[in-house]
């Protein structure tokens, strides 16, 4: 150790000369801002302008040379395993798991062209960014096809019975123990002796696709969706919320509260738009807009997604049950779940819709280790009523219904790691996104009982990720 502190960034080597290990970072910094100046220098007039065009200025230029970054494949086909592995410590018991469908997605959630013009002809059809190929069941080394929509539905009463005892079958949804709860599943029961152990997975084959809602120089030309994408020019305003899909969205999601955790007399709301700091956070960020940018969604939800980029810290030791939106701001500190309801608890005072998107997030290589559960969203950003009408578009038809993923900087952005379960549906109560959260039950015959669970994933066989890959930056967007 040195004898006495040092100066910021010197330490001491083991020869004992000093040496500045701050100067290298430094000098490299200012290496590429340099690199990146002489560049923009060295252009034609034209090229600068066009740079500037598309960067909003010289800064957003270097910061763009500078920004970290994500790697996304723009499309991929993988068979991913949901894995669970039951150990009975008790007596002889089950445990029940209903496993989730997953949907078809495509880019518009309706399924339907995103414009109608006047004259009645709509845009072209939406794409599908997530589609599933083949589903398979396997329990104890036993394999049962699954149908990948669940139709025709298999009730409980015909039911498939393995030859090792265990039970599957796909329900409608419903009410009852034996369906369904929150959407199209597959409901596995395995029964087990004292101290038996087993096995299930549930393997599903799809084929993704990247796509961008965002009108932006950022978004590769290799994605879908820029031609038809919003910005911050052609956004229209809170007001507009209410005349795009007839209000739906907003009366299902834009309301102040969410998904009560506590009780009637002792609520505990998820996402929180009444709470002081959510409401004290989202004046500082309306106050950090430009100049008649105050009212306008896509300013206010772009500059809510860089401040919590700017404020908030992954937490990868988050507690069991999520942080609250106010909670996660007033920490600081927040994972996937809880920087998503933060998101939505700000954008939510301005009454922007917003509501959650569940699944598993693969890392941008597929590495088996980088499988997790994730929650996400989506939002809707109405167009601008003078850029509907110069496109003769139908005001209730001129909006966007994207997805954005805080922690991994995907903004407007779907891309073929994240799977998708399920898209929240609207229920004030609450209990669909509970369902969706407890998939487990389990069942002893006497006392004494205790059944352990592991859940993992992984992918299984070959991977194609021949439509190559695209880096998403990470840095503030300018909004002027």
């Amino acid at each position: 150790m040195a004898k006495k502190p040092a100066a910021k960034g010197v330490v001491q080597t083991h020869t004992g000369r000093k040496r500045n290990i701050m100067k290298r970072r430094k000098n490299r910094f200012r290496s590429v801002v340099m690199l990146s100046l002489v560049a923009f220098i060295m252009l034609s007039p034209q090229a600068r302008e066009h740079v500037l065009g598309e960067f909003g200025g010289i800064d957003e230029f270097i910061q763009s040379a500078m920004a970290p970054y994500h790697v996304y494949p723009v499309e991929a086909s993988y068979t991913l395993s949901k894995i669970s592995d039951v150990q009975n410590n008790g007596v002889e018991g089950y445990v029940i798991e209903t496993i989730m469908i997953p949907p078809t997605v495509k880019s518009t959630l309706s399924g339907t062209p995103q414009f109608v013009f006047d004259d009645g002809e709509e845009s072209d059809n939406p794409v599908t960014i997530q589609e599933t190929e083949l589903i398979t069941l396997n329990v104890a080394g036993q394999s049962i096809n699954v149908p990948i929509d669940g139709m025709p539905p298999r009730f409980f009463e015909n039911r498939i019975v393995t030859s090792a005892g265990h039970e599957v079958w796909w329900p409608n949804v419903g009410s009852d123990d034996n369906d369904c709860p929150v959407d199209k599943c597959v409901k596995v029961k395995v029964n087990l002796a004292p101290n038996e152990a087993s096995r299930y997975s549930f393997d599903v084959q799809v084929h993704s696709k990247s796509y961008s809602w965002w009108d932006d120089g950022r978004v590769n030309s290799l994605i879908p969706g820029k031609s038809t994408g919003v910005n911050v020019d052609n956004s229209g305003t809170f007001e507009d919320l209410i005349s795009r899909g007839n209000g739906v969205r907003k009366a299902e999601f834009g309301g102040s509260e969410w998904y009560n955790r506590g009780t009637q007399s002792n609520p505990y709301w998820a996402i929180n738009a009444q709470d002081g700091i959510v409401m004290s956070t989202a004046d500082l960020i309306s106050t950090s807009l430009p100049e008649g940018k105050s009212d306008n969604v896509y300013a206010f939800s772009r500059a809510a997604f860089d401040y919590l980029h700017l404020n908030v810290e992954y937490d990868r030791e988050a507690p069991v049950t999520a942080r609250s939106g106010p909670e996660c701001l007033a920490g600081q500190l927040g994972d996937c779940d809880e920087q998503t309801n933060a998101f939505f608890s700000l954008l939510r005072t301005r009454g922007i819709p917003g509501w959650y998107t569940f699944g598993i997030l693969g890392d941008p290589y597929f590495s088996n280790d980088g499988w997790e559960a994730h929650a996400w969203g989506y939002f809707q950003l109405p167009m601008k009523d003078s850029w509907c009408e110069e496109r003769n578009i139908v005001l209730q038809t001129c909006f966007v219904e994207a997805q954005v993923d805080v922690v991994n900087n995907k903004w407007l952005l779907s891309t073929p790691t994240a799977y998708i379960d399920w898209i929240e549906e609207a229920d004030a109560s609450g209990s669909l996104v509970h369902d969706y959260y407890h998939p487990v039950s389990t069942v002893h015959t006497g006392l004494g009982g205790q059944i352990d669970r592991v859940r993992s994933f992984e992918t299984v066989g070959e991977l194609d990720l021949s439509g190559g890959t695209y880096q998403v930056k990470k840095y503030v967007e300018s909004l002027s």
